[in-house]
């Protein structure tokens, strides 16, 4: 199957996980919502309001996350993975998604753990990276350094994408373990990803300004059919401020300025979930297609693993909880 029969067979989940995004931004949005209407008889009260109503909406949409988007997820990587390594997929994909991580919530969840695991190795090995940075100095070295650790997280992000797949793939294993395997991939077969950064970003950044750009102009005529709700969170805003011996910015008293904020924030909101489920996906394909070639011809060994653990403290401690597990 070449990348894109792959990824057009797959789409189904994204739209899931899309819908499932939306969900969660309006349970947010809804809560942040009542919570400000319902305390609205003060200023005070109505601010404090929208902040209680927005954690619980947070709270909520990390639980959505995590039982539901996550699953979502997982099933999808595991269809990626048997298009790209088998080279054919079952009919109903969605069906055989589901099935094949059925009875595995201890396997994805461990796979999750693992995940801030292998970022906080990264981390720690791209720090010598960052360097190069801050050896410049001024403004010049921390646009480097910024530039670097943005690079370092896009390539976390597609590992560790490519490390479910691989503890989806590796059945006899422990997530733990297989995790180790999906990093020492990573590291000696790096070029597989990184080589595809530049391609990331650009896409990134032509779907940020197309469609980021259409959800913003989208989200300005909606808003600004509601002026009164922005006079009111200025005016609550400049009054708090006021109370507290201090001076809100200028800008928070434009009306105009707040609704373009928002507009802007709801925009890259939509943007992001739409880049995530349609576009991203399928630069994974491509991405996860040559991680598995790679791991599969040169199946990690022990002395990888051993050789690793010395490059990283958090990558040893990983280990040794796969050793226990």
């Amino acid at each position: 199957m070449s990348n894109f029969q792959v990824y057009r067979k797959t789409l189904v989940f994204s739209f899931i996980m899309f819908l499932i995004d939306i969900i969660a931004m309006f349970v947010v949005a809804g809560a942040a919502t009542i919570g400000f209407f319902v305390m609205n008889n003060s200023n005070d009260k109505a601010i404090i309001g929208l902040i209680i109503g927005l954690v619980i909406g947070i709270i909520l949409a990390v639980l959505i996350e995590i039982f539901i988007r996550n699953r979502v997820k997982a099933a999808q990587i595991s269809m990626i993975t048997m298009g790209v390594v088998e080279g054919k997929m079952p009919d109903n994909v969605v069906s055989a998604g589901f099935s094949s991580i059925k009875g595995k919530f201890g396997k994805i969840t461990g796979y999750y753990l693992i995940t801030s695991l292998i970022k906080g190795a990264l981390r720690q090995l791209g720090r010598g990276i960052e360097r190069v940075g801050k050896a410049l100095g001024g403004d010049v070295g921390e646009s480097v350094t910024s530039a670097i650790n943005t690079a370092i997280e896009v390539v976390i992000g597609y590992l560790c994408d490519c490390v479910m797949g691989w503890i989806l793939y590796r059945k006899d294993k422990n997530s733990f373990m297989a995790g180790c395997e999906g990093a020492v991939i990573f590291f000696k077969h790096g070029k597989t990803l990184i080589k595809n950064v530049g391609r990331i970003f650009g896409i990134g950044l032509l779907s940020l300004a197309v469609v980021g750009g259409a959800f913003f102009g989208l989200f300005y005529l909606i808003f600004n059919q509601f002026p009164q709700m922005f006079t009111s969170l200025s005016r609550e805003i400049i009054e708090i401020a006021q109370r507290n011996n201090s001076t809100a910015p200028e800008w928070i008293s434009n009306v105009t300025v707040l609704t373009l904020i928002a507009s802007g924030i709801a925009a890259i909101a939509i943007w992001s979930s739409l880049h995530s489920v349609l576009i991203r996906p399928f630069i994974l394909v491509g991405v996860l297609r040559n991680f598995m070639a790679a791991g599969i011809k040169d199946m990690p060994t022990e002395n990888d693993i051993v050789e690793l653990q010395g490059k990283s403290p958090k990558f040893a401690r990983l280990y040794q909880r796969a050793q226990n597990s």
